[in-house]
């Protein structure tokens, strides 16, 4: 089969990418665009904002992606867009382009979900090192700023099948992060400075509880015929009024704030000078918060590893860049038998690369989007 080259396009929330992929096991080229010195004077993504970047910055972005990888737009085969989840008007902008591309190059279409693309991603990069013979059924952690999932994974004739069996019930993992960071006077983006600050605190200083989830049968009815099958959902909203409990019980407010008055205005300050700005409470309440999260987040996937039967671990998203949880995931899962794989961390957070590459199984298929297709904010990913 000739070589077929997918032009791909994400914009789902505050990063603009774009990504030539080859045959869904090559990255051939791929770009992103950050927005984070536009968000961090406002500790979190301005959805107004994000908008209006992507429209600045999607059309270098793509020319870019297209220079890099030495292709044209009439010399890739098909164009790939993120369709949801994520903020409605950064997807449109998107979508927006992806379509006037497609109907002015008369080149097929493709809508992907992004959390299938964040499963691609490792996927891809696993292709790419030649590893083509995953045991199935594996089961991914999907975990980032807006999306903390379980999905077991399986493949079929066309393509892939997903199945959820996890999700968060509130926060996310990785919002949890960010607005623990906030709180604590450390800056945005939340999870690699917390990643950082915690070598420097004791992980037991502070014993943080791990939330309880009840299980769907004590608090919602069941209708006939309801899929029996467990589940393994997440809750960080409980961590977060923790966090906050404790700064008000030890009278941190003050070190707080003088804290957030020494960084710099650009959020680029370096780790030095925030370990100075930090005390050892600070520290390691950081270091505690992001232990209890790790552990919630390896034990739950482990158990449900245990409960599917499956033969392999996918850890991917934002939060898989977090140094802790990939040491911690390393270690537990090779205690039981399980392969453990991550993206790179360029792959962790969100690229195009990854949708270009959950595009080619469709692109084989002849799974095309039809013209009227839209943004979709809380899409779902099963089937």
């Amino acid at each position: 089969m000739p070589d077929s080259y997918i032009l791909g396009i994400e914009s789902s929330c505050d990063e603009t990418a774009a990504a030539v992929v080859r045959s869904g096991e090559q990255i051939v080229s791929n770009v992103v665009f950050s927005q984070i010195a536009t968000h961090i004077r406002f500790g979190g993504v301005v959805p107004e904002l994000a908008s209006r970047e992507h429209l600045r910055a999607i059309v270098p972005v793509v020319r870019k992606a297209l220079a890099d990888a030495g292709r044209t737009y009439r010399s890739v085969d098909a164009l790939a867009v993120t369709q949801g989840p994520g903020l409605a008007g950064s997807l449109m902008v998107g979508i927006s382009f992806a379509k006037a591309l497609s109907f002015a190059l008369d080149k097929p279409l493709i809508a992907v979900n992004h959390l299938e693309g964040h499963i691609h991603a490792v996927l891809l990069e696993e292709r790419q090192r030649g590893n083509h013979e995953i045991a199935l059924p594996a089961l991914a952690l999907v975990v980032s700023g807006g999306h903390t999932h379980l999905y077991l994974v399986t493949r079929r004739t066309a393509g892939w099948a997903y199945q959820n069996i996890g999700r968060t019930r509130d926060d996310a993992a990785g919002e949890a992060f960010d607005k623990v960071a906030k709180l604590l006077g450390l800056g945005y983006p939340g999870g690699p400075v917390i990643d950082e600050l915690s070598s420097h605190g004791d992980p037991t200083a502070v014993p943080f509880s791990a939330a309880q989830i009840k299980h769907r049968d004590r608090n919602e009815t069941k209708s006939e015929g309801a899929d029996e099958n467990p589940r393994f959902d997440f809750s960080y909203s409980g961590i977060k009024t923790a966090v906050l409990r404790y700064v008000k019980a030890h009278s941190m407010e003050q070190s707080i704030e003088a804290r957030r008055a020494s960084l710099a205005p650009n959020g680029k300050t370096k780790l030095e000078a925030l370990l100075a700005a930090c005390d050892a409470d600070t520290l390691n309440l950081a270091a505690s918060f992001q232990r209890s999260i790790v552990e919630d987040l390896v034990s739950k996937t482990l158990a449900a590893a245990r409960a599917y039967d499956v033969a392999t671990l996918f850890v991917t998203g934002g939060v898989a860049a977090n140094n802790e949880l990939r040491r911690t995931f390393e270690h537990r899962a090779a205690k039981e038998g399980l392969p453990v794989f991550f993206p790179s961390r360029p792959l962790s957070t969100d690229n195009a690369a990854m949708i270009a590459a959950a595009a080619y199984p469709k692109f084989l298929a002849g799974d095309f989007a039809e013209d009227h297709f839209s943004a979709e904010a809380g899409m779902v990913l099963n089937g």
